[in-house]
């Protein structure tokens, strides 16, 4: 709160540096102009040529490219003792995770753009950054620490959370999408698509319900809430109606449970699209704990259920990398985390989207061959399965059904070793 007004008498320049120059990064880029005393030292990316068209496609100027060091290699960051915080915005799980305990290991911050990798291994990263007294931080901008925001709002005010969650736009037959049909479900065409930098892999995951999962993931991982039983159920609920419904069964609602996170769609059954959605926002039911403060609900006119017990606000839009130095100000003015990972409690498994065999190469979020499903990280724990996030480019040795979960008996574990490490220390942590 109020960074604005601490970054009036701040006197240092913030230098930051990233790995992986995509739509997020460009994103922040094109507001950098805006940005005072954020400087850019290093962008790290495979594809250094893309890295400086997205440069260029940002607005920023000639005279700023140059002062930017390009590089292939993650060394270069590291060896930069000037950089006070550096963006991992790869979305590669296996490539974040490796990034990620680098950059703490060498006593720099990190903002985790990369959620993927955050729900595979936050915990152990999490735990890792404070023992070496740096930041490890989910990233402004992107729905997790949004929601999380509206979270410790409600709990610092005093209030009792019921539910908390996102908007996006979800059908059943989605989960079936393909990196192919991805644009004719969004309704823009394709080449309108790659033109503004849309990667059609990554954008299908927000159709297939993979980036959801993913998200949720991170939210009940970074706070008190609990991810639903029998995974999201994305119900069809306007702004309207999210105090009414988005309440526990023996209110009249449809939470399993308090405290429950849940996703909502803009779409009903016949995909139409309803009036008041919350597509591109976020949300946050709660209660009173008295009736006086019941009674304020209704004095100042806001929407509550049939009861008058429980309210909601929710923010209509989220404004990806426009919103990430929200973030980086955070970090450098009060050294602390736009939300960060608190436990192991939820993870998101591999379902297989086809049938598959042995010798197919799993293609990960988004892809061809599987999809993900949130679950509790002990049910994932107990039943071996293989998290979404470590499901590219790995081989399968057993046959698998469509829509059967893969566990790790059914491929060949080639994962790294600090891979593997990340993960041990979490499954110690869990209540088994």
């Amino acid at each position: 709160m109020y960074l604005f007004s601490k970054l009036e008498t701040f006197k240092k320049d913030i230098h930051i540096a990233f790995i992986g120059c995509g739509k997020f990064v460009t994103m922040f880029l094109a507001q950098l102009n805006n940005l005072n005393k954020i400087k850019v030292n290093i962008i790290v990316d495979l594809d250094i040529s893309k890295a400086k068209d997205n440069c260029i496609k940002s607005g920023l100027s000639k005279n700023m490219i140059n002062d930017i060091h390009f590089s292939n290699s993650i060394n270069d960051i590291l060896d930069d003792k000037s950089v006070d915080i550096v963006i991992e915005a790869t979305g590669n799980a296996k490539v974040g995770i490796l990034n990620a305990k680098q950059i703490i290991l060498n006593k720099k911050n990190i903002i985790m753009v990369n959620v993927e990798a955050d729900v595979v291994a936050g915990k152990y990263l999490s735990d890792l950054a404070f023992a070496n007294d740096v930041v490890y931080s989910m990233a402004y901008g992107d729905q997790p620490a949004l929601i999380l925001e509206q979270i410790e709002w409600a709990l610092l005010n005093g209030f009792e959370v019921i539910c908390a969650g996102k908007g996006t736009k979800y059908h059943k037959t989605f989960e079936d999408s393909t990196p192919e049909t991805v644009w004719q479900h969004y309704g823009i065409k394709a080449k309108d698509a790659l033109s503004s930098g849309m990667n059609p892999k990554m954008f299908n995951s927000f159709l297939t319900g993979d980036k959801s999962s993913i998200e949720m993931a991170a939210v009940a991982n970074s706070s008190h809430l609990k991810v639903p039983d029998t995974g999201l159920n994305y119900p069809c609920i306007n702004t309207n109606q999210i105090a009414k419904q988005l309440i526990p069964m023996d209110s009249g609602g449809l939470l399993e449970t308090n405290r429950q996170l849940e996703v909502i769609t803009s779409i009903d059954e016949n995909k139409n699209e309803i009036d008041n959605h919350l597509r591109w926002g976020v949300f946050l039911v709660f209660k009173g704990k008295n009736n006086y403060v019941k009674n304020c609900f209704s004095d100042y006119g806001m929407i509550v259920d049939n009861t008058g017990e429980y309210t909601a606000l929710w923010r209509p839009y989220h404004y990806i990398g426009l919103e990430l130095a929200q973030s980086i100000y955070s970090i450098a003015l009060n050294k602390q985390a736009t939300g960060y990972t608190k436990s192991y409690k939820a993870d998101v498994a591999a379902i297989a989207k086809v049938n598959l065999y042995p010798g197919d190469i799993l293609d990960g979020e988004g892809g061809y061959k599987v999809k993900g499903k949130l679950v509790s990280s002990l049910i994932s724990y107990k039943k071996d399965l293989l998290p979404l996030g470590l499901s590219d480019n790995i081989k399968v040795i057993k046959p698998i059904a469509k829509n059967s979960f893969i566990s790790f008996d059914d491929v060949e574990n080639n994962l790294d070793r600090e891979i593997i490490k990340a993960r041990e220390y979490q499954v110690q942590l869990l209540e088994k």
